[in-house]
Formats: structure tokens, sequence, C-alpha cells
């Protein structure tokens, strides 16, 4: 199956012997196996560096640099960071992603990590994706000013976005749950397509211009 990159998918090939192709789909219903509402945010926020960045810059502050002391504990953020992403790529995969992206194993009483096919980098950059399109979506909609916001949500309930999308797109359960959250909105865009109102870029440049035209008639009204 090949897969569809402007939704969100992924598609991985294990080109060893016996080895298989692999699907990942950041759908509504993947996004619901990752956790709870309130764990995707908060993973979605560590899966981009939240807690590196917050380690990096209390270092920073405290100390004008990262101690070279400081070494453990920037591994113990990589290491989680690796297990989140590893959870977020199997969450999105009907199959076993151990091959791929390797698998952890208690070890004399830690944890060690026996890398996949697929380097531990790229896990990162592949969750970040998944996240992206399942989460945000990254359809390229007209985003109004009036919709917009700077409060930042703390639960993403993918419950809701299934219901809405059967709602609107007439569609069934089982469909409505295999959207990705770009899918969602590139057909919300093609159902509503005459939406009034202004972007904020495109409010921003109006006001903007009313401004700077203002400005000069007041200026040219003092001569």
């Amino acid at each position: 199956m090949t897969a569809l990159r402007e939704i969100g998918e992924i598609g991985i090939s294990d080109s060893r012997e016996g080895g298989k192709d692999y699907l990942l789909r950041p759908s509504f219903e993947a996004m619901t196996r990752i956790g709870e509402p309130h764990e995707i945010v908060e993973i979605y926020a560590d899966i981009h560096g939240r807690d590196a960045e917050t380690l990096i810059a209390a270092c920073a502050d405290a100390f004008g640099g990262l101690p070279e002391w400081m070494g453990n504990a920037m591994r113990r953020v990589s290491d989680r960071l690796l297990i989140k992403s590893m959870d977020v790529l199997q969450a999105c995969s009907d199959e076993d992603l151990t091959p791929i992206v390797g698998q952890w194993d208690e070890v004399e009483g830690k944890l060690s990590y026996s890398p996949g096919i697929m380097p531990q980098s790229d896990i990162v950059i592949f969750a970040q994706h998944l996240l992206q399109h399942g989460v945000i979506g990254k359809a390229k909609t007209r985003k109004l000013q009036r919709h917009e916001s700077s409060v930042g949500t703390t639960e993403f309930n993918a419950i809701e976005y299934i219901n809405a999308a059967r709602i609107h797109f007439s569609i069934s359960l089982d469909e409505a749950r295999c959207l990705t959250m770009t899918e969602f909105q590139a057909l919300l865009s093609e159902k509503y397509p005459d939406q009034k109102g202004l972007t904020k870029e495109e409010y921003s440049a109006v006001a903007d211009d009313f401004l700077a035209k203002q400005a000069a008639r007041r200026a040219a009204a003092k001569k």
C-alpha cells in the first residue's frame, strides 16, 4: 500500500530477507492509543523538545551553559524522548514495529535499548511528523482570525473529532476514526469553502495599511 504523505501517512520498508512493508497512519483512532486526552498533549510537547528545552534553559540560567556533569541527565531526557517516540510510531501501526524501532529490555536491573533498523533520530522525526498530522493538522486551509486563539489547549479529544466527522461528512464510525487531522481539515475546507472573514495575516496586513494611510493623512494635514 502506498503511503499518502500529504495526509500524514508514512511508509517504511524492511529490505532485509524476510522483511516487510509497514504503513503508519496518524488517524484519530491511533491518537487514542497514545494515551488519555491530556497525555496526548503532554507527549506532543515532550516529543517536540519541551523536556530538553527546559533542562537546557535551567542550566543556562544557573551555569551559563550545559555542565559536563549534566550529561547523564540529558541522556535520561533523550531516552524518555525515544521511548515516547517509539510509542507514537507503534500507535500508528497495526503491525509490531520492533524490527524497525527496536525495543527496551531490562538487563541487570537497568533498561537497555536494542536498536532496530531505524536510527533513533529518525524515530523522533517520524513521531513529530505523525503527531503534527494527527493532532494539529497540516492542511493548507485559511484559518480565520476569529477562530484563532492564543490560549493553549491541555487536552486532545479525538472522539470529538470522530463525532464531528460523522456529522459533517455523513460517514460511518469506522471511516471517521480512520481520518487524520490533516485529512479532516481538508475535507472540512472543501465542504465549507466560502467562510467569510480574514486570516490573522490578512487582518494584520489590512490594519497595517489602514494605520499607514492614517498616519500619512495626519502628516499631510499638519503641513
